[in-house]
């Protein structure tokens, strides 16, 4: 890639950008922000890579969750808290069900720009340019705040680099103790309705009671203690993108340092579109959405275009094609994997096809068609005899009413009682915890029955 410079992507196509209005005020914020500390660091990408490698061959497990996307006014060191906790308490219970480590990767720290369905939203027969994220313009309905303001970036920069320190902070400081993370999730399968969970976190507890007993305690090893995590966001905004994206001195690779892996959405995924040239160019894991209009032929020139070495854990294709249509889609996408040979890590994002709207205007996430995409992309694999490397949630640790459904039942009529996102519904904390034991079981069963196909 020594030809590939970060701002080649100014030639290509682009979509589900903004235009600015004030061209100066754009090249002064982006001096500003090249001049910044980028947010992560080559090593970190490159460890992260690693593990994701691991987990294309089915030695890891790979969650990646958080919100749909950053808000400004929303930010507080207690959201970042209670997704962070809950992400540990679904890894905790991956883990036992993979009997493999689980790379935790969350939406935030960057997750700031949204694409949209429309360039134009109409309200009360006013029509307006659409809310993009936080970083571009305002969600309230004004001309006013639609117009793309860069500036925003400099605020969501700093509020991803709070975040990291936090994270960093949770990660490394005790508070993700594995008995202490067990414990939170303990309190979840209390009650009647949580009772078919009881089962799996009392044999955590057994587990963790004989490590005790053998002297495996986290006063002991240190890794009981501290957790890895990584942070991940659809790289939309390429002005932003490009003015963070630094020279790694050890490799002589670019870097992308807003975060520690990006994503490229379903509709941004053109094979000589921007985006798609921006991510070819920098060294970090980079994800593909793979939607129902995602073609064997594209994809085959997306993955030469995006990973030309073939590298385990470069290249993570997200699945999205709705419940009752993975069958239609994914194995045909499988297929021209193998035709190609291609290093690949496949995950799960049961979100973004499950949309609706509710009968009382919301939209939101049936819980149940969530679990039946996650189902039905784990049994096409297991038809296709490849790996279901991990799954991708739009969630959040607060109790948010926004998908109906799960253990605690929320109803369509509940949705408006607490209804926070600024753009997609996202799980709550207790469905979040919730699917994890149910795609634990998932993990569970594959094993099984690679551990019968062996003996």
């Amino acid at each position: 890639m020594a030809e590939w410079q970060k701002s080649d992507w100014r030639a290509k196509p682009r979509v589900q950008m903004p235009e600015y209005t004030d061209e100066a005020a754009l090249k002064a914020v982006e001096a500003k922000l090249a001049s910044y500390p980028p947010l992560v660091f080559a090593g970190e990408a490159r460890r992260l890579k690693a593990q994701l490698g691991a987990a294309s061959r089915g030695e890891a497990f790979l969650l990646q969750g958080g919100d749909c996307a950053e808000s400004f006014e929303q930010f507080s060191a207690d959201g970042i808290r209670d997704t962070f906790k809950v992400m540990l308490q679904m890894a905790m219970v991956l883990t036992y069900g993979a009997k493999v480590p689980v790379v935790k990767v969350g939406r935030m720290a960057g997750q700031f720009a949204k694409p949209r369905s429309a360039p134009t939203e109409t309200l009360d027969g006013i029509e307006l340019p659409s809310y993009r994220g936080d970083i571009i313009n305002d969600l309230a309905f004004t001309p006013e705040s639609r117009i793309p303001d860069p500036s925003k970036m400099l605020q969501a920069y700093t509020q991803a680099a709070a975040t990291l320190n936090l994270l960093r902070a949770f990660s490394t400081g005790g508070y993700a103790d594995v008995h202490q993370v067990h414990s939170w999730t303990l309190g979840f399968t209390e009650g009647e309705k949580a009772a078919k969970y009881r089962d799996l976190a009392n044999r955590i507890s057994d587990t963790l009671d004989f490590m005790k007993a053998a002297g495996v305690t986290s006063d002991r090893l240190h890794s009981l203690q501290t957790v890895d995590f990584y942070t991940s966001h659809e790289s939309l905004l390429l002005e932003y993108e490009e003015a963070l994206t630094r020279m790694d001195s050890t490799s002589g690779k670019w870097l992308a340092g807003s975060g520690h892996m990006i994503w490229i959405g379903d509709r941004t995924r053109q094979p000589d579109g921007a985006h798609v040239e921006f991510a070819r160019g920098v060294q970090n894991p980079v994800g593909l959405k793979c939607g129902p209009t995602t073609t064997a032929e594209d994809l085959k020139v997306l993955m030469e275009k995006l990973n030309p070495e073939n590298e385990a854990g470069r290249l993570t294709l997200i699945a999205r094609f709705g419940a009752g249509s993975v069958g239609d889609h994914l194995p045909r996408l499988i297929k021209a994997v193998q035709e190609e040979g291609a290093n690949v890590l496949w995950t799960c994002d049961p979100m973004h096809g499950n949309t609706i709207k509710s009968a009382t205007g919301y939209k939101t996430r049936p819980f149940d068609s969530v679990l039946r995409e996650v189902r039905e992309f784990f049994g096409v694999h297991k038809a296709e005899g490849t790996i279901p490397g991990g799954v991708h949630f739009e969630m959040t640790g607060q109790d948010v009413t926004e998908c109906t459904g799960g253990v605690r039942a929320v109803t369509e009529e509940d949705l408006s009682a607490r209804y926070h996102t600024a753009c997609d519904p996202r799980l709550n904390a207790s469905q979040s915890l919730e699917l994890a034991f149910l795609v634990a079981e998932e993990l569970s069963n594959r094993d099984q029955v690679a551990t019968a196909a062996a003996v």
